[in-house]
């Protein structure tokens, strides 16, 4: 299996997250979303999205981060990434589209670019655009899983599922942008235990190939 990721793109982040927890081995392909240079190829090649991640293997190419996601989960189940039962699968994919659905697309480096080139809003403009709808989007998740009486050690129990994966790309960012997270501490404590398991550890943008 390739692959195709960015070593700073959260997205990508949490698709290394998953093949880590499933033992799935999978040879990397930078694909640099800075530098202008390999996005015309690997769209004319691999992905007319342009879009990072995206992974090939026998069963074709796959895009979207959630739903390669759910492609691992259901072509290769064990172990699970979404619990068992239909209200605890719902909730688990519901933490983890707060995050992808809403707090990601408005933080996402397109639209930052957009703001501060096209629309000429300073650096600082911009930096708290990301600060708040981040801090906004992680008070909604903090109060949804406090609040929901099926966190444990993780979003969902005792055991990572997807929502996690989602999780700890975003408070990553979230920390390197100087976000107010202390005011979350569900989502800390639970980020701060998923940094204990290997998988989480290997996928940390530190220590993939093409890190800068």
């Amino acid at each position: 299996m390739k692959l195709y990721s960015y070593f700073r793109s959260s997205a990508a982040y949490r698709v290394r997250i998953a093949l880590n927890l499933k033992g799935i081995a999978a040879e990397q392909q930078a694909v640099h979303l800075v530098k202008p240079d390999p996005l015309p190829a690997f769209r004319r090649d691999v992905s007319p999205q342009g879009l990072i991640p995206a992974i090939e293997g026998e069963d074709g190419l796959m895009v979207q981060s959630i739903a390669i996601m759910e492609y691992l989960e259901e072509r290769y189940p064990d172990p699970a990434l979404l619990p068992q039962g239909f209200a605890a699968r719902a909730y688990v994919r519901a933490a983890a589209q707060l995050i992808a659905c809403e707090i990601h697309p408005l933080a996402n480096l397109r639209v930052l670019r957009y703001l501060k080139h096209d629309l000429g809003h300073s650096q600082a403009e911009v930096d708290g655009w990301y600060r708040h709808w981040v801090e906004d989007g992680l008070g909604r998740l903090e109060a949804f899983v406090a609040g929901s009486g099926r966190s444990g050690r993780f979003i969902d129990g005792d055991a990572p599922t997807i929502a996690d994966c989602c999780l700890v790309p975003q408070m990553f960012n979230a920390r390197r942008l100087n976000c107010a997270i202390d005011a979350f501490p569900a989502l800390v404590a639970i980020d701060a235990r998923c940094a204990e398991l290997e998988a989480f550890r290997q996928a940390h943008p530190s220590v993939q190939p093409d890190a800068e």
